[in-house]
């Protein structure tokens, strides 16, 4: 088995753990907002120190590697991959929808035929949503879905739809239907990132540390700052 250092900080949630031998023995989490920047280092710090104390080399770094926040997306990877480069560790690429559901398949008994939809927000009326079974194989790929009634109907049709993650709160009122069902509180976190990643391992599914960036799956478009003198000026210099 392996000892794994996780990180997530794909949404509003900052967390770390340390896991071993398929369980998790060090956790931190932050869910006070957008502080990713300042959390993460000494989140990793106590982890790692954690793992020194007790001896307990590490072998891997797993991080959430989206959709999620563009830029806390981009914090986790960075340390993520700062970690493997300077102590040569293999990285593993968690999907953040698929993290989301890990509490849901480890907490719940679910019916046999019960579909997982976690969601995360994208703002106004639109998702991250994918559609996974039980077995977290996955049966709609991950898409930007602006929600409707109808958005999930052939799903809802014929199999019950559990709708989880932080953008499902706001499509309670939308999505009626007699078989969807909807989880509160369930977050992408670090500790419960070790099933994932130690699957990956066994597959020996690792990422080239150089070349690795996050699934962002739309690009970022940076907010044109509104200021009427400096638009006035430009305006006067094209002029010219």
């Amino acid at each position: 088995m392996s000892c794994i250092l996780s990180i997530d900080t794909s949404t509003e949630v900052c967390s770390v753990a340390l896991s071993e031998d398929g369980m998790c023995i060090f956790h931190k989490e932050d869910f006070d907002g957008h502080k990713h920047a300042e959390n993460i280092g000494p989140f990793v710090d106590e982890a790692m120190s954690f793992a020194d104390s007790h001896a307990i080399p590490l072998d891997a770094v797993a991080v959430s590697s989206g959709p999620g926040s563009y830029t806390g997306l981009r914090i986790g990877v960075s340390i993520a991959k700062g970690i493997c480069y300077g102590l040569d560790l293999k990285l593993i690429a968690v999907p953040t929808l698929q993290l989301i559901a890990v509490p849901v398949l480890l907490q719940m008994d679910l019916e046999d035929d019960a579909l997982l939809c976690p969601m995360i927000d994208a703002r106004r009326m639109e998702v991250y949503a994918a559609i996974y079974d039980r077995g977290l194989r996955e049966l709609r790929p991950i898409q930007a879905d602006v929600v409707d009634a109808d958005t999930y109907k052939p799903w809802l049709d014929s199999h019950p739809v559990y709708f989880f993650g932080n953008g499902a709160c706001k499509c309670k009122d939308i999505l009626t239907h007699p078989n969807a069902h909807f989880l509160e509180g369930k977050k992408p976190l670090a500790k419960y990132m070790f099933p994932l990643a130690e699957k990956r391992i066994a597959m020996e599914q690792f990422e080239d540390v150089a070349y690795f960036t996050p699934f962002y799956l739309k690009d970022y478009v940076a907010k044109k700052a509104k200021n009427k003198v400096l638009e006035e000026v430009t305006n006067k210099k094209v002029d010219k």
